[in-house]
């Protein structure tokens, strides 16, 4: 298990219970409310609220739930979110940077920083581990989507960097600009996306053990737990085995 793209894998390990599920639903309204606000409610011309439709389509998220999320930012009803991130360690000196989106910046932090002192981490200040990142433009599509060599060549054509597949997923990484163009035409191709987004690619990972794994995954769950967090990226990568003996 790699430490991105990790909600599939939490809703795995957790039995995907209606909680989490709703909890997922809420946080891709979110994003759609924000995209929407931040540029024109139509997803024809506006390149990110058109991926925070489709990762909601992805998802299985109800038309009218978008559709309200939409309504919501053209009427300028709601909360007024903004983007914050946090960076930090966690257990076996693993980086992570925590994405949220927040209409109480202190509340936010004060949630970030807890669950980090509570489960053997530190929050750090910004820049704190970005800097081990590359920030990059990801597209996520289940294995069904077609075999790797498939995927690959298609990637390669749209103009992606690199494609990195598993018996779950493949991910299809672009340069952080060319993320929109990548995906438009992926989607003519493969159809929609399970997944479009910025993302924080680790230039280098730490393997974890299993005391280290486990108190770092329950690290992970609580800021996954929290609604202001969208997404949580880490540097870390926990062996097969290892996620065999944490269930």
């Amino acid at each position: 298990m790699a430490g991105h793209s990790k909600f599939k894998n939490i809703m795995h390990r957790k039995g995907a219970q209606d909680k989490k599920r709703a909890a997922a639903f809420s946080k891709l309204a979110r994003e759609i409310t924000v995209a929407a606000k931040m540029g024109t409610p139509d997803p024809d011309m506006n390149p990110r609220l058109r991926l925070a439709i489709n990762a909601a389509k992805a998802q299985s998220v109800p038309k009218d739930n978008i559709q309200r999320a939409i309504d919501k930012a053209s009427r300028g009803d709601g909360e007024n979110y903004e983007e914050v991130r946090y960076e930090g360690y966690g257990p076996g000196g693993v980086a992570l940077i925590v994405e949220a989106l927040t209409d109480n910046r202190n509340r936010t932090a004060t949630n970030v920083r807890t669950a980090f002192s509570k489960n053997g981490g530190n929050l750090g200040a910004s820049g704190a581990v970005s800097h081990g990142f590359d920030r990059m433009g990801l597209i996520t599509y289940p294995a069904s989507a077609g075999d790797a060599d498939a995927i690959f060549e298609a990637a390669l054509e749209a103009g992606a960097e690199d494609v990195e597949s598993n018996e779950d997923e493949h991910e299809i990484w672009t340069a952080m600009d060319s993320l929109h163009e990548v995906a438009r035409a992926l989607e003519d191709r493969l159809g929609p996306a399970e997944s479009a987004k910025l993302a924080w690619k680790p230039q280098t990972t730490v393997e974890l053990d299993e005391t280290n794994a486990g108190t770092l995954l329950k690290l992970v769950d609580t800021l996954d737990d929290d609604d202001d967090v969208q997404t949580v990226w880490g540097n870390y990568e926990v062996p097969d085995e290892v996620m065999a003996k944490l269930g």
